[in-house]
Parts: structure tokens; sequence; C-alpha cells
């Protein structure tokens, strides 16, 4: 019977590109926030006609959200004719900025050699456009399936999800009895299921110093030397002992199956903050860095956070006029789903009938909303699964494979029959 779904997914091939295009056309930057509304009402009008109830939801008073910038999201939903569970597909619609280096039109939703090109559409508006499809033709082949489908576009993914996931998480809309399992399409590639994500701690280190007339530095205290202290001990204790732990986590690429952190930024002194372009005569008495732990479910948030915590208390005994102070940006545990999971099992079955192969397991080294699906929603039947290159997100002339789409929609299709018609059937 799968190939009743097959010939109406190649059959809506076109289709399938064109709502791609359509989706890449819409410039939802990411800072600021732009182009939300209209995108999120395009996604609802499509579904409405397609008798799917639709809900377009403000993420009030979230960061960045304003009257200028509303965090829009859109979730909509199909009852099918009897009881049963419910899978939720759920994509971001937002984007990071275009960058420069592009030979296309990064907003022109350009089709050629077999590829849609534009900014988003690895990451993931082709992965969105595929969840519809995959639902709107599973609803016309098997109109009498029970449970509930439903598909979300939401905001603010690149920057943390807080406008978008995590705000309708706090609402109810990812926790039972309203959804039971959850596919985000993200781009891991089409043969590969994703389980979960590494951990992240960021957090902002401020030493203290004291201004004086740079002609005289010996009178202050130069906050940015004290960083400079910070940094030599990252690099002498912290980063050798973080490429020494190793997680049994299947993380991708290989690079990320350790423990990793990033120096995010450095500001220091007055020139940026009150003179842009023009020297400052002072010595900085203040200076910040943004650092971005990674880290394994092997460790702790308290171990993450007490090897930093650690050398800055130890500067502070053994370095003279050293002061300082931490503050937390962001906490995100690591989530790992477990394999034989309702959801797993189901992508996978559709991963083997597709492809003819056992489907690869991978941890993404990055976090994304599945996060907060499950420290919110407290929903663990939960992975990402999508079209696309992950390495091509972000990048100039980012491109998803329309061959690649229209697979991982079939996939998609049968992890739809394995959880409502199987569940009917078993």
């Amino acid at each position: 019977m799968n190939e009743q779904l097959f010939r109406a997914i190649d059959d809506r091939r076109d289709e399938l590109v064109a709502l791609t295009a359509d989706l890449i056309r819409f410039p939802t930057v990411n800072p600021p926030g732009e182009a939300y509304t209209p995108c999120a009402e395009f996604i609802a009008n499509r579904l409405r006609k397609r008798r799917f109830e639709t809900q377009l939801i403000r993420g009030q008073d979230t960061p960045g959200d304003s009257d200028r910038y509303p965090r829009t999201n859109v979730v909509a939903r199909f009852d099918g004719r009897g009881h049963g569970p419910t899978v939720h597909f759920n994509s971001h619609i937002d984007v990071v900025e275009a960058g420069e280096g592009w030979t296309v039109d990064p907003y022109g939703g350009i089709v050629k050699d077999g590829r849609v090109y534009g900014r988003g559409a690895c990451d993931m508006k082709g992965g969105l456009a595929a969840s519809i499809i995959a639902a709107e033709v599973f609803m016309d082949v098997y109109p009498d399936f029970p449970g509930a489908i439903e598909i979300s576009g939401t905001v603010d993914e690149e920057s943390g999800g807080f406008g978008g996931v995590a705000y309708l998480a706090s609402k109810g809309f990812f926790s039972k009895p309203r959804v039971d399992h959850v596919i985000i399409p993200e781009p891991l590639n089409k043969d590969r299921i994703c389980l979960g994500h590494r951990g992240v701690w960021w957090a902002e280190i401020e030493t203290k110093g004291r201004i004086a007339h740079g002609s005289m530095p010996f009178l202050g205290d130069s906050a940015i030397r004290h960083m400079g202290a910070v940094l030599h001990a990252f690099e002498e204790e912290l980063f050798p002992a973080l490429d020494r732990k190793q997680t049994q986590m299947p993380v991708v690429p290989e690079g990320a199956r350790r423990s990793t952190m990033n120096i995010n930024s450095i500001h220091g002194g007055q020139t940026e903050d009150f003179f842009p372009g023009l020297p400052s005569p002072n010595v900085a008495d203040t200076c910040r860095t943004v650092i971005d732990r990674r880290f394994l479910l092997e460790e702790s948030i308290d171990e993450v956070k007490g090897e930093v915590t650690s050398i800055l208390d130890r500067l502070k005994r053994e370095r003279p006029k050293f002061d300082y102070s931490i503050r937390d940006l962001m906490e995100v545990h690591p989530t790992m789903t477990e394999r034989d999971a309702p959801v797993v099992t189901a992508v996978a079955e559709g991963i083997r009938e597709i492809f003819g192969k056992e489907p690869d397991y991978v941890i993404s080294p990055g976090t994304y909303d599945q996060k907060h699906v499950a420290r919110i929603g407290h929903l663990h039947d939960c992975i990402a699964y999508g079209p696309g290159i992950l390495d091509l997100a972000h990048q100039p002339d980012e491109w998803v494979g329309i061959d690649d789409m229209v697979e991982s929609a079939k996939v998609m299709a049968i992890g739809l029959d394995v959880l409502l018609r199987g569940a009917l059937r078993g």
C-alpha cells in the first residue's frame, strides 16, 4: 500500500519545489525577525485550504518581540476520524542573514540543476515543505486515519527558540495529551535520524580593573590584561582537559565527540562603547568575554561550570588585584531519544523502505528546538529528520536537493503510516 503514497508524492514533485521556493522568498531574517508574520500567514492559508485548523500565535514579550518585529508562529492541526496519537512536524521559519559570496539571489527561490537555492533552502524551508507535502498526501491516500497531524512553523530557532518552540511549549503545545510524537525536519541528511544534541552553557565572564591615563598605566589596573590571564589559563589547562573528554553519544562530525569551548566574543576598554573608531587614552577598567561551552551526556552541568570557575577562583587567589564576575546566559542539558522510541522506529522503517539500508543514528553537535520540547514540554519521543546537508546551512549559495526532498517526504509519510495507521492495525 505504500506504493500509493510514493506515487502521490512523485506526482506532487513540482508542487513541493514550488512550495519550497515560495517559502524561501519570505526573507525571514533573524535578527531582527523580518517577515515572520507574512510567512506564517502564507503557511496558515495553505493548510487552512486543506481543512487544517490554524492558529497564529505571537510569542508575546519574548526576546526580540515587538510590534515592528512580532514573534509570529503558526500551528495547524487536522484531526482524523478516530482516536489515536498525534504526530507533530515542527519547522522553524527563521533564517540567518544572507552574508556575502552569493552567485544567486538569496531570496529568489532559484531552481536549477536539481536543486532549490536560497537562504533557508536547506535550513530548513525544504524540510518544512517536505513535511507539508508528506502530511497532505497521507491524508489523501488514507482519509480514514485515526489520531491527528500537526504542522508548525516557528520562529527564532537561530537565536535560541525562545519566541517560538519555547513559548509554545510553555503554553502546552508540545506536551501530552495534545502531542505524542514530534519530528523536526532539520537538515541532517536523508538517511540519518538525529536523536538529540550535546548540551550548551553560555556565560559572560567580566574581569575588573581600574581606569587611569593610558600614558601612566601603572596608576591603573588593566582589565584586559586580567582577561589575558584568563585566556592563557584556558589555553594551558582547560582546552587540553576538554580534548581528553570523549563521549559514547554518536555525535557528528567526529571532532564533536568530545567537549568543546568557543570564545564567542571579547569586549574591553572604552573605544567601541563610547567613541567608535577613535582611540581611548585610558586603561580598561572592564573586559568581558562570552564563552560557548558544549558538553556531553557523561558530564554534569555543575562539573562543566566548576571547571571554569575553579580557574577564575585560583587566579583571584594568585594574581594581584584580579577580580571577576560571571553571568549565565543559557543552559541546556544534553538530550538523546532512545533508539527504540516509537518515532525513531517509525522513521527508521521509512529509511529502510526508501533507501534499502539501516539508518545512521546521530547526535547534533549544536542544539536545536528539541531542547525545548524535552525540557519544557517533557516530551521525549522527539527526533530531527529532514532533507538537506547540514554543512550547507548558513553558507553562501545554500541549496536543497529536489530528489532529497521527495525521498524525505516519502520517509515522513511512512512514519505517519506507522505511527497512526500502524497503531490501529496493532
